[in-house]
């Protein structure tokens, strides 16, 4: 399964890809940020990472993307650029059949370190030691996206196991009651 995690920004987009290896071994296979700046008109920062995400959903052809669930923040405007960006990911791969799955920052922190408190640093390092980089990728939206798709990888399959699991437990009991 390749999985492209996508932390939300209009200012700076992380993008990280990452799929199975040999023996269930996570690999990163891409990385990068897309910028835009923050003096461009908004309706055409949003038409650039749209761009830019198409160009790398053709590329790496994810079977699902894993974007970064926006539900609290204190800075409003902060909140707002940050849904507007991760609005752009859910409709492009609505648009090309795509499944999405969204994880909150406490759930992917967990996933990567064993602790949802974990700092940018902690979940740094253990990206680097999870998909074995010589180095951390740069700038942290960048690890960020890689941590998600780290994420999805683990628990989003197991999610969808246990959603196709009680979708057949309710078909056979709306079956039995007919």
């Amino acid at each position: 399964m390749r999985v492209l995690g996508v932390d939300p920004g209009l200012t700076r987009c992380g993008l990280g890809i990452v799929e199975n290896g040999v023996a269930q071994k996570l690999v990163m296979v891409g990385v990068g940020v897309i910028m835009t700046p923050s003096d461009l008109e908004l309706s055409k920062r949003l038409l650039a990472l749209e761009t830019e995400l198409i160009s790398w959903i053709t590329e790496f052809k994810p079977d699902v993307i894993a974007v970064e669930r926006v539900f609290s923040q204190l800075n409003i405007r902060t909140a707002m650029s940050t849904g507007q960006a991760a609005g752009v990911a859910l409709l492009i791969a609505a648009r090309l059949g795509i499944p999405v799955a969204m994880h909150t920052p406490t759930e992917v922190k967990a996933a990567v370190t064993g602790s949802g408190r974990a700092d940018k640093k902690q979940v740094a390092l253990m990206v680097a030691k999870l998909l074995s980089l010589k180095e951390i990728p740069k700038p942290v939206d960048a690890t960020d996206a890689l941590a998600l798709a780290i994420c999805h990888h683990w628990r989003g399959a197991g999610n969808a196991r246990v959603e196709a699991a009680m979708a057949k437990e309710k078909a056979r009991l709306k079956k039995a009651t007919k």
